[in-house]
Order: C-alpha cells, then structure tokens, then sequence
C-alpha cells in the first residue's frame, strides 16, 4: 500500500517536478519583471525569465506525454496502476509549478531575501503548490481522481525529501549556485 502510494505520488508530481530544473538549464533571456521593482527592491529577479518559463513548463508537458507512451509497462513493471495524464492536467502541472515558484520569487523579494537565498519551506513546496492549485482548477476530475488525501500526504513529505537531495547534487556537480 504504502509503495503503491510513493509510486502514484512520484509519478503524479513528476510533470510538476521537471520544469523548474528544466528552466535553469534553459537559462538567461528576458526577465518577466523587465528589471522593475517594487517598493525599493526588484519584483522578481533576473532568475524568472520568459524563456526559463515557456522551457520549464514545454518539458513537464513533454514528460507528461512521454509518461503517457509508457503508463501501462511501467505500472506492469512496479505492480501498481499509474495514472495517464490528461493534456489540461499535464500543462497545469507544468505551468502551475513555474507560477508557484515565481510566486515564491516574489514573497523572497518581499522580505528582502537576494536571488538564491534559502528560504525553508517556501523553496521546498512553491512549486508543488502552485501546481497543485492549477491542476484544482483546470482539470478538477483529473486532480480528484488522482491526488487523494493519502496521495497528497505522500507528495508533501516526498517533496521536500527530493528537492533537497536534487539541489545538493546540482550544486555538487555546478549546475546551481547554491545547494538550496
């Protein structure tokens, strides 16, 4: 049961799990503030970029369909029934995980936290919020169906859990400024 639970929850989140790693790699391109601030500090950073977002959110939805190609032998394989992506859940996944971690951009800005300054708990869950919210609203039979309450559970301890050993072995290998 419990495995049955972490496999439907990693599978589930991985569209919401690829696109901001995929944002980074994308790199640079025109900031979404265009350089503004707000209240002396700027409204994002140079960080959330046009590209990084279109890139991030384009590699979760890609995730999603090439997770879609290869459902049934990979829940064959683990012995558990996976879910198939529906294309408005696997966009919303993707795109809600980049909203949510430009809205933590924003809220670091806010309280006076630089580009790349840890910020525990928000850098941890922003994406899976965000993705979480989108996929509520945009495919709410989809969500319903696949992110019970015991699902949901596993995806916010397993979260963090993976965020940070993903960031350590990005900062290790020098693809992240910080391990955070």
């Amino acid at each position: 049961m419990v495995g049955s639970l972490v496999a439907t929850a990693f599978w589930a989140m991985l569209p919401a799990y690829v696109p901001n790693n995929a944002a980074v790699l994308a790199g640079g391109g025109r900031p979404i503030d265009g350089g503004r601030e707000w209240r002396g500090a700027r409204v994002l950073g140079d960080g959330k970029t046009w590209r990084g977002t279109a890139v991030g959110t384009a590699a979760g939805v890609a995730l999603a369909l090439l997770l879609n190609a290869i459902v049934g032998p990979a829940g064959a394989a683990i012995g558990v029934e996976l879910p198939a992506f529906d294309l408005r859940a696997a966009v919303a996944l993707a795109f809600g995980a980049m909203c949510g971690d430009i809205g933590a951009s924003f809220l670091k800005r806010r309280s006076g936290r630089e580009r790349g300054a840890a910020f525990p708990g928000l850098d941890q869950l922003d994406f899976v919020v965000g993705a979480l919210v989108a996929v509520f609203l945009v495919a709410p039979g989809w969500a319903t169906a696949v992110f019970t309450l015991p699902v949901l559970a596993v995806v916010l301890v397993m979260t963090p859990v993976l965020h940070v050993g993903t960031n350590v072995i990005a900062y290790a290998i020098g693809v992240k400024n910080e391990p955070w």
